[in-house]
């Protein structure tokens, strides 16, 4: 319960500066995303006859993630019925908190980008919300990655999600939990590794991919979820590096779903691809009996 509060808290700054950048329609989508899945928790857990745990944070974390990883406009009901789809069918119907084998937050992302794919369109401008391309678009387009400030991207003055656009309060809320000893830091360690070195390769700058899309968002708050990544550090690391390289291959050749964004981005089919190996990482890592 202490680390899902911990979570709320590490969010909340992201969150506070996309409202005040995007204005009341990031926190209706917000909003949406929290009580849809509380309430659907709530009312699963009611009609089946279990016992009520949303005081627990987990149901209000997803919420949140999945209404700070769209744009301000995608229709709020979108945000709603993708946060109740992964509630029920990503957690509750697996065997509810601690038995769910994906992310529930990005199982109800990728029920969000197949019913609702062209929704999340157009992007908009902080402040001013006029139609503007976000940094990934801008590299699909010249081939460059190039061409919007660096700390234009760090600070969260672009267009993008409405939660991962400022990596500077992402990345405080993340050494926040890092402190609080609630995350496990290698995974995001090891998949900025990759990103690191694959950018290196291809001659760019890596701090471009490390601020352009939902890198941070991704891989140090929903990749690093402990109910559905690997409990071992040999794993975790093996787990990062996954999502590391998978983001960056749907960067690079994920481009032939044209105005799809987030078919271009990978973050979601990333962490929920790894989320598969986690159960055999647990296995080949497990520590040794001491004999």
């Amino acid at each position: 319960m202490k680390m899902m509060y911990g979570m709320l808290m590490a969010l909340t700054p992201a969150a506070l500066w996309s409202i005040y950048i995007f204005g009341p329609q990031a926190l209706v989508r917000i909003l949406a995303g929290v009580v849809a899945a509380v309430a659907a928790e709530a009312v699963f857990q009611k009609l089946t006859r279990q016992k009520i745990t949303v005081k627990d944070g987990s149901a209000a974390v997803t919420g949140l993630l999945l209404g700070m990883a769209v744009s301000i406009s995608t229709p709020w009901y979108a945000v709603s019925v993708s946060a109740a789809f992964g509630i029920i069918a990503g957690k509750q119907l697996l065997g509810g908190f601690g038995k769910n084998l994906f992310n529930p937050a990005m199982f109800g992302r990728l029920f969000y980008l197949f019913v609702f794919p062209d929704s999340i369109l157009p992007w908009r401008q902080p402040f001013d919300l006029t139609t503007a391309a976000t940094p990934l678009e801008v590299l699909r387009e010249t081939g460059e990655a190039a061409g919007v400030p660096i700390h234009e991207m760090f600070l969260g003055l672009i267009p993008g999600t409405i939660g991962e656009v400022s990596s500077l309060l992402l990345l405080i809320g993340f050494a926040f939990l890092v402190y609080r000893k609630f995350v496990r830091w290698r995974i995001p360690a090891a998949a900025f590794s990759v990103v690191l070195v694959l950018a290196l390769v291809a001659g760019h700058n890596p701090l471009f991919y490390f601020f352009a899309g939902s890198l941070v968002l991704g891989a140090c708050f929903m990749a690093t979820d402990p109910m559905t990544s690997p409990k071992f550090p040999k794993g975790q690391l093996i787990f990062g590096a996954g999502v590391g390289l998978i983001i960056m291959l749907m960067r690079w050749y994920g481009w032939q779903t044209p105005g799809v964004y987030e078919f271009t981005e990978g973050t979601t089919f990333a962490v929920l691809t790894m989320n598969l190996f986690v159960p055999y990482l647990n296995k080949k890592f497990k520590p040794a009996p001491k004999k």
